[in-house]
């Protein structure tokens, strides 16, 4: 059984979902607005949506039925969305690790899991935030929406429950964390490509090679080798 909350305004829905955990007795509790004011990202990283443009979700799991551990876990979560993106666009969609949503070398997705007790009970909090239909970013940035990049519009409300209905269905059941992994690996973006990293604030070629189960980012460097990344230890600069 699932269940999916709207707020009109909320400063995070993943600081706001714990409220809904209280009251509800349910598997799989999501929470969604289309003004999130304060969102947060991956490592105390900062993420600014505009309102009724874009979606804010966040989906509170029960970690006991999952077997999966927390890196198996984010990275399925990714899969899962990914997917969901590339078949609602018909386009190429990957991962930029460890779980950023790229579509057309754009990110449009910014994923953050948080493992919580509430009552109890220890839950995975998915939260993602999605670009849906905003059309200006700053000219630096590498960011932009499902609009932009496809040219197609999308109804918010029509968006969020496609979205929710995705992944619950795939969450029900988890495959093999081989399986994972290979899929993983297979949607990383610019795996096997020649980019720029900025490394110990100096530029230097690398590909990506892969990444693995304990969550680390394996990268041939021109100067370095190959050597393995948690996140924020190197930066892709494309």
């Amino acid at each position: 059984m699932s269940q999916l909350f709207y707020l009109k305004e909320c400063s995070s829905t993943n600081d706001e979902i714990s409220k809904f955990l209280l009251y509800e007795n349910s598997d799989f509790i999501a929470l969604h607005t289309f003004n999130q004011t304060q969102g947060r990202g991956q490592y105390g990283n900062t993420w600014s949506s505009a309102a009724e443009k874009n979606l804010a979700y966040t989906l509170a799991i029960k970690a006991e039925n999952f077997s999966l551990s927390d890196f198996m876990f984010n990275y399925y979560t990714a899969i899962i969305i990914c997917d969901f993106l590339a078949n609602l666009t018909d386009s190429s969609v990957k991962i930029k690790w460890p779980n950023d949503i790229v579509l057309k070398n754009k990110k449009i997705v910014g994923i953050l899991i948080e493992k919580k007790k509430i009552n109890q009970n220890n839950y995975f909090i998915i939260g993602a935030g999605f670009n849906v239909l905003q059309e200006k970013f700053d000219e630096i940035s590498n960011a932009g929406s499902i609009l932009t990049q496809t040219g197609r519009h999308f109804n918010l409300s029509e968006f969020t429950v496609a979205l929710h209905d995705f992944l619950v269905e795939k969450l029900i059941t988890s495959p093999p964390e081989d399986e994972i992994m290979n899929r993983f690996n297979n949607t990383l973006f610019r795996k096997d490509e020649i980019s720029v990293f900025e490394l110990n604030e100096k530029r230097q070629n690398g590909i990506i090679k892969n990444a693995d189960k304990n969550g680390n980012l394996w990268i041939e460097l021109e100067n370095d080798g190959l050597r393995s990344f948690y996140h924020k230890e190197i930066k892709l600069l494309y």
